[in-house]
């Protein structure tokens, strides 16, 4: 498997982790969520850089979690272990944050897990925290232009919607390539 995340920077992401306001994008995706899991009648997700799995106790309050496997994944928590593939893979204000070297490595990697449908979001101005070293915590800063050809190298898009969730951001809702389009 390629490298998704160097150690240092693993480190910087434990560090932050350590503030309980870093990584509360997903709570406001939510019910997008609950309703994606009802529509494609979702039998697993994988929460990918789940951080302290807030996504999964939103959802519990939404009562869809009945019949789901829930599947965390984060490079901060060891404890959750491999990401694993899912009907339903989200990736909530985690996209921005990939180093940019290794974002295509991210986005393979992603591609081996979505099943059926990925729900990603993707904050495209800075983010309110910094790095130890000064730099913006949203380490890739692009308009949707930049970003669709990259989405579109592994995945469809059957959903593109501009949000304004903690500014300028779009959700994009992913299926699997088939293999005649490759």
């Amino acid at each position: 498997m390629s490298q998704t995340i160097s150690d240092e920077y693993l480190k910087e992401q434990q560090k932050l982790h350590e503030n309980p306001n870093y990584g509360i994008a997903s709570t406001q995706f939510a019910s997008s969520v609950a309703n994606l899991i009802r529509q494609s009648k979702a039998k697993s997700l994988t929460d990918y850089g789940a951080g302290k799995q807030r996504l999964w106790s939103s959802l519990e309050k939404l009562e869809v979690t009945d019949r789901l496997q829930y599947q965390p994944y984060d490079p901060a928590f060891p404890e959750y272990g491999p990401p694993k593939a899912a009907d339903l893979v989200c990736c909530i204000d985690v996209l921005e944050h990939i180093e940019p070297e290794l974002l295509n490595n991210v986005l393979q990697e992603l591609s081996t897990l979505v099943t059926r449908a990925g729900f990603f979001t993707i904050h495209q101005g800075p983010a309110g925290k910094t790095l130890s070293d000064g730099r913006n915590a949203h380490l890739i800063q692009k308009p949707t232009s930049w970003w669709l050809p990259r989405l579109s190298q592994f995945f469809e898009i059957s959903l593109l919607q501009r949000h304004e969730v903690f500014g300028r951001g779009f959700v994009v809702v992913v299926e699997p390539r088939r293999n005649d389009e490759h």
